[in-house]
């Protein structure tokens, strides 16, 4: 099996280099890549990813690689629309074309976050900011593509590699006395490991039936608030290492208007993995398991 890895040193791009590798010949490229690692992997340069998708003609494509800055594709809609929605749309008709299966990563951020209930596939969208809406017509261009793919809807994504909320919470509470943490937008924390582990399993058994393509919601299970992720985060650092100096006593809650950003941000982030579940015969660990491992990688 030849594959090919776009986005190959972001958070799940890393991982999914580890989790891919034994299934075949992986290409992995990053935006800087050129023909001597295998070919253009710059989601803005259309032409050039189609001519290296032809010249590799891989069996599987996994795009990793996306505008993720949220705040910051408010200023810029233009590139966002290019990397979360053009560069997709053209990475399909591509696969359509050489009959590769596309995974895609897609977020929570296509949901307009009323409400309490976990977030269905089949729900009515609503996205709130320029990266929501991006990244909703990128699943879009798939579909209409017409070409096997597989999309993961995932959400509070982290991994032990690069920043993250965690290592801001313990460099914030390790200076300050009191942290004060948005406690009104729910949601999973979701390792990096366990999304490049499920798209190597869902990879596999699509290959041997077809019938599984489509659309599936991938997070950890259980669901908190930020405020509540802090207070675990801090209480699982004194566990792992109680000489740690952490000087924050108290994560106080308070609403997300009290961190106003050029993004809106949606308040119910859950997402129901039933279909994810029940389609490939998984469990999912619950998030507190992730977030736990990947503290004791770190501290």
């Amino acid at each position: 099996m030849n594959i090919l890895l776009l986005g190959k040193n972001g958070q799940v791009g890393w991982d999914l280099q580890r989790s891919l590798s034994p299934l075949g010949d992986l290409t992995a490229l990053d935006r800087h890549s050129t023909t001597a690692d295998g070919g253009c992997g710059d989601l803005s340069q259309l032409d050039q990813l189609r001519e290296t998708v032809l010249a590799l003609r891989p069996d599987v494509i996994v795009n990793a690689a996306a505008h993720t800055a949220v705040d910051k594709a408010e200023s810029e809609p233009e590139l966002a629309h290019m990397l979360n929605a053009l560069a997709p749309g053209a990475l399909a008709e591509i696969a359509q074309t050489v009959g590769a299966l596309l995974v895609h990563y897609s977020t929570d951020y296509v949901f307009d976050g009323r409400g309490t209930t976990p977030w269905v596939e089949d729900a009515a969208t609503g996205p709130l900011s320029v990266y929501g809406r991006s990244k909703l017509d990128g699943e879009r261009a798939i579909v209409a593509s017409g070409c096997r793919h597989l999309i993961f809807r995932t959400s509070w994504v982290y991994a032990a590699r690069g920043g993250n909320f965690a290592k801001t919470m313990l460099r914030l509470a390790a200076e300050r006395d009191r942290l004060t943490v948005i406690d009104d937008q729910w949601g999973a924390p979701t390792g990096a490991d366990l999304i490049a582990d499920i798209t190597a399993h869902a990879i596999c058994q699509t290959l041997q039936e077809p019938g599984l393509t489509g659309l599936y919601h991938l997070a950890a299970a259980g669901e908190t608030t930020w405020n509540g992720y802090a207070r675990f985060v801090l209480d699982t650092a004194r566990t792992i290492k109680p000489d740690q100096a952490l000087k924050a006593q108290e994560v106080a809650p308070v609403p997300t208007i009290a961190f106003p950003t050029p993004a809106q941000r949606p308040l119910n982030s859950r997402l129901d993995t039933s279909r994810l579940r029940e389609t490939f015969q998984l469990n999912l660990p619950h998030w507190q398991t992730g977030v736990r491992r990947m503290l004791a990688e770190i501290l």
